[in-house]
């Protein structure tokens, strides 16, 4: 027992030095003070599901400002909460391989609230954004991050499910799918499956430079060529990359 308690924190001292070399910034620091946060996550945090899906800060470490340090973007809207806090909107439009907005319009948002001190409460993400990454699955995939394998260079979290509780779920059809977000920008024909690629454009008013790139979002969806389903998503939103197979999660993968 006490070298299993050793080696915990040993790992966990070493994991603290590499965070910090990453960039010698405390927002880092935060950031993997957080990512700790995950290893017990009904303490830390809570889900709420609405018509949007919200993963609740019990104590929260990161400030608002930190989340332009890690993407060098500003929201779409920022505005007062009743409770002296803010309120974060980040609007993602689709847009054609120009840029220009798709008409009729299709968006959606991702939310952060902060309290009072600045702190991150909650994280919110749009009922659009649902029909790509259903709650139950965006749920598992935070409680994977817990153990993650952190690349140092592309500062980036590759998540552990192998210790993760297998989910019945169905996934998401492809008709469905495109009767929310429309047709794609571009598909890609496997021999197994299609791959749906998207263009958002996140409505911001200011872009540090050097950053452009962050603004635009590239999604893309993989669907199964047998049965039609959504198995795989993978984007780039507002600089945070995220990919999920769903596969990964269900406790039964069908032939």
């Amino acid at each position: 027992m006490v070298s299993a308690l050793i080696n915990r924190r040993l790992r966990t001292f070493c994991l603290l030095v590499l965070a910090m070399s990453m960039t010698g910034c405390l927002y880092w620091l935060r950031a993997y003070q957080t990512y700790l946060q995950m290893n017990e996550f009904d303490r830390y945090f809570s889900v709420a599901v609405t018509d949007d899906f919200t993963l609740q800060f019990k104590e929260p470490l990161l400030y608002s400002h930190d989340f332009v340090a890690l993407a060098k973007l500003y929201p779409s809207d920022d505005t007062a909460t009743t409770t002296g806090g803010r309120h974060w909107r980040y609007w993602f439009r689709k847009v054609d391989a120009d840029k220009k907005l798709v008409l009729p319009e299709i968006k959606f948002y991702s939310d952060l609230l902060f309290n009072q001190e600045k702190r991150l409460i909650a994280w919110s993400f749009s009922s659009l954004f649902l029909q790509i990454a259903p709650p139950q699955f965006l749920e598992v995939s935070l409680r994977s991050i817990a153990g993650a394998n952190i690349d140092k260079e592309k500062k980036q979290l590759k998540a552990n499910t192998d210790l993760l509780d297998k989910i019945s779920a169905a996934l998401p059809k492809k008709a469905i799918v495109l009767a929310q977000l429309g047709a794609p920008l571009e598909i890609r024909d496997e021999p197994e499956q299609e791959i749906y690629i998207y263009h958002f454009l996140l409505d911001t008013p200011r872009v540090e430079a050097g950053y452009e790139n962050n603004a635009l979002n590239e999604v893309k969806l993989s669907f199964d060529k047998k049965n039609h389903e959504l198995f795989n998503m993978a984007g780039n939103f507002a600089g945070l990359k995220i990919a999920i197979d769903y596969r990964t999660f269900l406790d039964e993968v069908k032939p």
